[in-house]
């Protein structure tokens, strides 16, 4: 069995915030550049576009929260095929501190939120992952 990954080591920080020294590795997961913002003022250590929601998908969740569980669902599917890619996130955690680095709006509903559930918990819903702890 895996290490257990501690809650702090994966935080979520929007595109449009500025970088911090305590940040750790600073990894972009949106497919698409976040609007009006230069690669400098990100500083980021890597952008993992493919481990992003497909256009489709992302183009079906339009954010609308009344999908978050539907978008949850079909997103882990999709991360599922990018398994290397989410053990690396999952190693790197496991090490230190990564912020998962994203430009939506709403900070409750959105592919970070739901991929750092998958990183923390295996499942992408928090909703999900709070009732498989009971």
């Amino acid at each position: 069995m895996s290490t257990k990954i501690p809650d702090h080591h994966v935080r979520l920080k929007r595109a449009y915030e500025p970088p911090s020294a305590d940040d750790g590795a600073r990894i972009l997961v949106d497919r698409l550049w976040p609007r009006a913002i230069s690669k400098e003022a990100l500083a980021l250590d890597e952008w993992m576009k493919d481990i992003a929601p497909s256009t489709e998908l992302r183009r079906w969740f339009g954010h609308d929260p009344r999908r978050w569980h539907e978008f949850c669902r079909r997103y882990a599917a999709e991360v599922h095929d990018h398994q290397s890619m989410l053990e690396e996130l999952r190693a790197r955690a496991r090490k230190g501190r990564i912020t998962l680095v994203f430009s939506a709006r709403d900070e409750m509903h959105n592919d970070a939120v739901a991929l750092r559930n998958l990183i923390l918990h295996g499942r992408a819903d928090p909703e999900s992952a709070k009732e498989q702890k009971r």
